[in-house]
């Protein structure tokens, strides 16, 4: 029985080794504020890994809830007993958009900008037009 788990440990260690740090993209549709339409499971964490090249049992992804934004989640992998990992999922609304948020760039609108440009625009809209009605 140690042999047998001595061999897995083993071979989850190598499996870690080449895992540890790798990043897999999932494409989702989402809002503009980055709010998914749906969620990531841990289901679909394993499917990407697995599709990656990488055997990953979906009971071997610790996900407590699922991911519901856009952008790069670190995501714990438990291969063995003694044997943990971690890897990033890049969730996005295309190819494209996840290769900006690999580099680190903002993919998500921020209202915030938008709202206040847009109270400028009606504050001097309203002290150009007066009370000439």
């Amino acid at each position: 029985l140690e042999a047998r788990n001595l061999t897995a440990k083993k071979e989850a260690s190598a499996v870690a080794e080449k895992l540890d740090g790798q990043s897999f993209v999932i494409i989702r549709q989402a809002g503009e504020m980055g709010q998914l339409y749906g969620s990531v499971a841990a289901r679909d964490i394993s499917e990407a890994a697995t599709a990656g090249g990488f055997s990953l049992n979906r009971n071997q992804v610790v996900l407590n809830i699922p991911i519901k934004t856009i952008g790069l989640h670190t995501v714990p992998v438990h291969l063995h007993p003694e044997v943990d990992v971690k890897i990033t999922i890049n969730v996005a609304r295309s190819p494209e958009e996840a290769e900006r948020q690999a580099r680190g760039e903002s993919t998500i609108v921020r209202e915030e900008v938008n709202l206040d440009d847009l109270g400028l625009e009606v504050g001097a809209a309203l002290a150009e037009g007066g009370d000439g009605e």
